[in-house]
């Protein structure tokens, strides 16, 4: 069948072919790094991340995911702080790093900052300014919608509806309401650079638009990001880059990811349900979190409820359970060698069927507990963990995964152990009582004994 993918421009589902197959180019908007992420900024990089695994199955990818380093929110930030926006942005940008290495998601090949490539995005709006799409007004340089005829298309809307009630900033500068900013005049004593336009910093678009062009050029095959980007921000990259480059096809496929409500409420600090990151790991495994988020069809709204860690948890008990009954040790640090279940491919080549996927990797788990020969069960194991790699999943130690603590209050494993040491002693001594009050001990903190024919394993309950 080949990869399938929505596509947000034309509205329908496409067969993706790449420009030029032997090179595959695949831009993200990343974070803006002002505070530490929350689920929904969460959801981009992990359903990306499932996307750019399954790429490269096929093809040579150039992933670029970038970090917006400078902008209002993040100005803001730093002054109520009385640092710098270098200190800031660092600061959530590790915290960032540390959140998504958590939640399994690898790295891009690139990750370029604003704040470094501001001559570039100078070097942009020279070249939208030297083809009269833009123009210069108080020591702002706008854009000029009118000058694209195209300009729309993208969200779907008419381009005089939203000339008249876009949600843009209202300034007599302005030749058209709609005219959104390059560059922008900054005091003296905030952040800015040098510009012809005087001292300043760039608006929120024109950035992607300059990196994408300086690190994968004029036309890329795949750009994502939430939904809630496609108008304004996407938008106006179409009319930038597609403008700078003499009407050049700015973007192939675009994909939108849905937005993460908590308990059926749009998430937002005036109703107070920010659910961080950060959190959420404190209360579960990465792994579990990141399986929550895949729960969903990325293009459908994902629903975070109090019961989806829990859920989760039990649905990577199950499928950890079978591979640690088969034999699997250890934690696998490459990709693996074994080809994923074809059923597993073919979900995710349907437009990234997450759900579909996950609802094949718990069949195969079914499998595998059904199967007696040592060898088969161990051939569908490796099948299992090969299918749970695409997918970010199933590549721990399914040992460590039943004993791990997940909570600082949580019994140290040498407490563990030598309780369970003590109950078989008791056990074996024909001290059945006692053996009962060690065991009750153990579910009271959180622990299953599982006597098995290898001895007493245990584990910790959700």
């Amino acid at each position: 069948m080949g990869l399938i993918l929505h596509n947000t421009l034309t509205r329908r589902r496409e067969k993706f072919v790449p420009n030029n197959p032997e090179r595959v180019t695949m831009y993200v908007c990343g974070p803006t790094v002002y505070n530490f992420s929350h689920i929904g900024n969460a959801r981009p990089p992990v359903v990306f991340d499932v996307l750019a695994r399954l790429l490269r199955r096929k093809y040579e990818l150039l992933y670029v995911r970038n970090v917006t380093d400078v902008d209002d929110k993040i100005n803001a930030a730093a002054e109520s702080e009385g640092i710098g926006i270098n200190e800031l942005s660092g600061r959530y940008l590790k915290a960032y790093h540390e959140d998504m290495s958590l939640l399994g998601v690898l790295p891009p090949d690139i990750e370029p900052k604003v704040t470094e490539h501001i001559p570039e995005i100078i070097l942009f709006i020279e070249g939208l300014l030297k083809s009269s799409f833009a123009y210069v007004a108080e020591g702002h340089v706008l854009f000029s919608v009118e000058s694209f005829k195209f300009y729309g298309e993208l969200s779907g809307r008419d381009q005089k509806e939203l000339i008249a009630g876009a949600r843009v900033e209202v300034a007599p500068y302005k030749k058209n309401p709609a005219d959104f900013v390059l560059w922008k005049p900054s005091h003296k004593a905030d952040i800015g650079w040098d510009s012809p336009w005087g001292y300043g910093r760039p608006g929120w678009h024109i950035e992607c638009s300059a990196m994408v062009e300086t690190h994968l050029g004029h036309t890329i095959d795949i750009h994502g990001g939430g939904l809630d980007l496609v108008f304004p921000h996407h938008e106006n990259e179409v009319a930038q880059s597609t403008c700078a480059h003499g009407g050049e096809v700015y973007c192939s496929y675009w994909v939108h990811n849905g937005l993460v409500n908590i308990e059926s409420e749009k998430m937002s600090k005036s109703l107070g349900n920010v659910l961080l990151v950060r959190d959420l790991l404190s209360l579960a495994p990465g792994e579990a979190v990141r399986l929550g988020l895949l729960t969903a069809h990325y293009r459908q709204p994902l629903d975070w409820s109090s019961t989806v860690l829990k859920e989760s948890h039990q649905k990577l008990d199950r499928m950890y359970g079978a591979l640690r009954e088969a034999g699997i040790q250890g934690e696998r640090i490459k990709a693996p060698n074994s080809s994923p279940p074809t059923s597993v491919i073919e979900a995710l080549e349907d437009d990234l069927n997450t759900p579909k996927a996950l609802a094949e990797l718990f069949n195969l788990t079914r499998k595998i507990n059904r199967e007696t020969d040592i060898k088969k069960r161990g051939k569908l194991a490796e099948e299992l963990r090969a299918g749970g790699w695409l997918l970010g999943l199933l590549q721990g130690d399914p040992n460590s995964w039943f004993v791990e603590a997940r909570s600082s209050d949580a019994l140290a494993e040498s407490e563990i152990r030598c309780l369970v040491e003590e109950r078989e002693s008791a056990r074996k001594n024909g001290n059945f009582g006692e053996a009962d009050r060690i065991r009750d001990e153990l579910i009271k903190n959180g622990i299953a004994i599982e006597d098995s024919l290898e001895g007493p394993r245990w584990r910790r309950l959700r």
